[in-house]
């Protein structure tokens, strides 16, 4: 069993990643958030995650373990396989999966193409247990549900910009103005990313 992967970066996609290691590319499936990790950078180091089946190997890479362990929850769940498990990490940073689990969010979850509310009502129930005995940064939470963060994020992404990188900046403006508003947040962040 592989536990990461480092290499050179041959070929990156938003779904995919070519690692070149001593002449042989491995290509490894990964989500949007370790994407955004991975911009600007020629070497990669990814926590794997092997899927064996009947009728394929396929690598999931992700750019931390801690996502890597999120995603390995997500998939013991029933009803989400691997493919849905990297589109909900695509979707939402593994702050914000964590967050929904834990605060019994269903609309974020649900916000995910292909999760029903029964599918993200599932998730919780089964995951919220597992992820409330890890360690929790509160501050995560206390941003999760700001209208503010969403519309300023939201505005930022239209624009072009990378959502983790968007979404550094305003947690940090964010943290040194809460009460800021969203005109404000944005003109801020444009001026730090």
């Amino acid at each position: 069993m592989y536990e990461y992967i480092k290499g050179s970066i041959a070929e990156t996609g938003p779904t995919h990643i070519v690692l070149d290691i001593n002449g042989v590319g491995y290509q490894v499936q990964i989500s949007l958030y370790t994407y955004s990790q991975l911009e600007n950078k020629t070497e990669a180091k990814l926590y794997i995650h092997e899927n064996i089946r009947e009728d394929a190997f396929v690598l999931y890479g992700f750019a931390d373990p801690l996502e890597r362990d999120l995603f390995r929850h997500l998939i013991s769940v029933s009803g989400i396989g691997a493919n849905t498990a990297r589109m909900i990490l695509s979707s939402l940073t593994p702050e914000e999966v964590r967050g929904a689990i834990l605060t019994d969010n269903v609309n974020v979850l649900k916000g995910v193409k292909g999760i029903g509310a029964k599918t993200a009502q599932r998730v919780i129930v089964d995951l919220k247990d597992k992820l409330g005995k890890e360690p929790v940064d509160e501050k995560l939470f206390a941003v999760q549900d700001n209208t503010i963060r969403d519309e300023a994020l939201s505005a930022l992404v239209m624009l072009g910009f990378a959502k983790n990188s968007a979404q550094k900046a305003i947690d940090k403006i964010l943290s040194q103005s809460p009460g800021a508003k969203v005109e404000e947040v944005i003109k801020q962040a444009l001026k730090m990313i």
